[in-house]
């Protein structure tokens, strides 16, 4: 068994051709979106953890999670709890997702749960002990239900999320960039939110951009962007790509 699992560590997939190398002497590693599966979560956990031992990379190594890390899988909650405690054991980078912006928004009253419920908040309340039948009723839960349940710890990271995170050439946000606008110009809606006016858009942005958002069946390399997000919640794939001094590879994951 554990010769398996170091061939298939030292024999990853092929990189994509023509993508630049990451700075040397750094290993990043990106999660695509999570949704609540804290199964698929672990598993990735665990093979990061194996790739940084048995390859011995003593070099700086980053975590960095895409984003939507809540709502539509079941163990909302759980994650959570996982990345406050995996950022206090590794260097870790955590973006903020479209989902993360509507709990936060649900938590302060900005948006009213009934329209969180609709894009998976019904399964992150569950998460946190509401019961489905309490959930059922209109304006059973408000603000006030939320801040008094959800951990400040939790409440903690989600202020703490950063929009983009750039490591040269590679720029990584949650959704995209708007075409034409410089990264300390777009809007953090865009960031987080934009999808037809990025996918579509066959320009450079000056980065080579890692992204989640848009669920596609394995990660997709295009000339200018990356996409991570293989839709954990439906497909129980979530997907790691790593990127060091050879340039980007899909990392293996132990399948379930």
């Amino acid at each position: 068994m554990l010769k398996r699992i170091i061939g298939r560590l030292r024999a990853p997939k092929p990189r994509a051709a023509g993508y630049p190398p990451g700075p040397r002497g750094v290993t990043l590693y990106a999660i695509g979106d999570v949704h609540g599966r804290i199964d698929c979560l672990l598993r990735v956990q665990a093979s990061i953890d194996r790739d940084r031992t048995l390859l011995h990379r003593s070099e700086r190594v980053l975590e960095l999670y895409i984003g939507d890390y809540v709502d539509r899988g079941p163990d909302s909650a759980a994650v959570l709890d996982n990345l406050v405690c995996r950022a206090g054991q590794t260097e870790m980078i955590a973006l903020r997702g479209n989902h993360e912006m509507l709990m936060t928004s649900a938590m302060a009253g900005e948006v009213a749960f009934a329209d969180w419920r609709r894009l998976g908040g019904l399964e992150t309340a569950m998460a946190y002990g509401f019961s489905r039948q309490r959930l059922a009723a209109p304006g059973a839960i408000g603000p006030a239900d939320l801040m008094a349940t959800v951990p400040q710890a939790h409440r903690d990271f989600l202020a703490s999320l950063h929009p983009h995170f750039v490591l040269p050439p590679y720029c990584f946000v949650h959704a995209g960039l708007r075409p034409g606008v410089p990264l300390e110009r777009q809007s953090e809606r865009d960031l987080a939110w934009i999808r037809d006016d990025f996918l579509n858009y066959r320009g450079a942005f000056g980065y080579v951009v890692v992204h989640g958002h848009t669920p596609v069946r394995a990660i997709e390399f295009h000339p200018h962007r990356i996409n991570i997000d293989t839709g954990a919640y439906l497909s129980n794939k979530l997907s790691v790509l790593r990127i060091d001094a050879s340039g980007p590879a899909p990392l293996e994951v132990e399948a379930a």
